[in-house]
């Protein structure tokens, strides 16, 4: 015969179903929150991140192709430390991405926006 099932949470014992987990919602709440919450905060950090870098770029390039100096990217508080994809060229110009729009580093700190072409 199988011992006693106990909740992870609390440690009293479960009754009920053979696969339940937790003897209640509320530990099975607090237990989850608990063991995710720091991956969940740190996804939605980074996230919060991504929305706000793609909301400038898209604020800085209405038109889909322009030029700006990186003082105007950093004034609205751009975060070049995220990204969510890299293109490089033949020539080994390196395009940074988040989502559909980038940029490319020019020279004299200079950034060429772009916008990929049949994402809009």
């Amino acid at each position: 015969m199988e011992g006693k099932r106990v909740c992870p949470e609390c440690g009293d014992p479960i009754y009920g179903r053979i696969d339940k987990k937790f003897c209640s919602d509320q530990c099975r709440n607090v237990y989850n929150n608990r063991n995710m919450g720091y991956s969940n905060n740190y996804v939605r950090k980074v996230n919060l991140i991504l929305r706000k870098n793609r909301k400038i770029l898209e604020d800085l390039n209405p038109n889909g192709k322009t030029k700006v100096h990186i003082h105007q990217l950093q004034k609205k508080g751009y975060d070049f430390n995220y990204f969510t994809s890299q293109y490089i060229t033949k020539t080994g110009n390196v395009y940074h991405f988040c989502y559909e729009l980038g940029y490319l580093r020019l020279e004299n700190d200079f950034f060429a926006l772009v916008r990929r072409e049949n994402e809009k």
